[in-house]
């Protein structure tokens, strides 16, 4: 088993979901007391919010990239982000460590071949619905990408930061995020990817009757074919 190194706390609610699903999934393909090997480089998220709000890429760069390094000196193998929006600054760390880094929108699009879903939507933070590192990695492998309106947009935003990040997890943000799929649904989406580590934990399949594709569930798989399977890639 390979070792695999994370850079998580962004927020911590998701990275705690990564730690038990990669550990579930490695058991679940080798039984017994099996568990990952896992690395953990976690954040405080605070000044890297204020970070992306102010739009200095740069130090978000700077500040996941010593992390990077710092993973890749205790020993890691590859390097994962868990987190979306973190994504932008996935060039930057991988000019800053000799080690592969396990991109989550690779994860993603790679499940959607598998399936023939060529038309979605994207839910997740303002940054990652509208700026264009994520959809246009999405592009480029032939999916079409839907985004919702600049209102709902703004909720879906605000939502993930007032409440899902402090573990908050009320009806009403469901339903408002339930709405917006069907807008989306709508629009030609065949499904709605959750590009925000968080939503997960507040949407499920059984209660969206399109198809959602949970980033964390999708990475955390790929992940783990990474760290079991010497041939495999992400």
């Amino acid at each position: 088993m390979k070792t695999v190194g994370i850079i998580g706390g962004m927020s911590w609610e998701s990275t705690s979901t990564y730690y038990r699903r990669l550990n579930q999934l490695v058991n679940q393909r080798l039984g017994g007391l099996h568990s990952a090997e896992i690395l953990l480089a976690s954040v405080d998220f605070a000044p890297i919010e204020t970070i992306q709000s102010n739009g200095d890429w740069n130090a978000a760069a700077k500040a996941l990239t010593d992390k990077a390094k710092q993973l890749e000196s205790a020993g890691a193998e590859a390097i994962v982000i868990a987190t979306n929006t973190m994504h932008k600054v996935a060039p930057q760390i991988e000019q800053a460590v000799s080690l592969p880094l396990l991109h989550i929108v690779d994860a993603v699009a790679d499940h959607l071949e598998q399936n023939d879903i060529q038309d979605v939507g994207l839910l997740g933070t303002r940054f990652t619905m509208q700026q264009p590192f994520y959809k246009q990695r999405l592009e480029q492998r032939g999916i079409t990408v839907r985004i919702p309106a600049e209102s709902e947009a703004t909720i879906v935003d605000q939502i993930i930061f007032t409440e899902l990040c402090h573990s908050q997890f009320t009806d009403h943000a469901r339903e408002q995020y339930l709405r917006i799929i069907d807008a989306l649904a709508q629009q030609g989406a065949e499904g709605v990817i959750l590009g925000c580590t968080e939503i997960g934990l507040l949407v499920q399949q059984q209660h969206s009757a399109l198809p959602l594709f949970d980033t964390t569930e999708l990475h955390c798989r790929a992940i783990v074919d990474w760290m079991l399977d010497s041939k495999a890639g992400i």
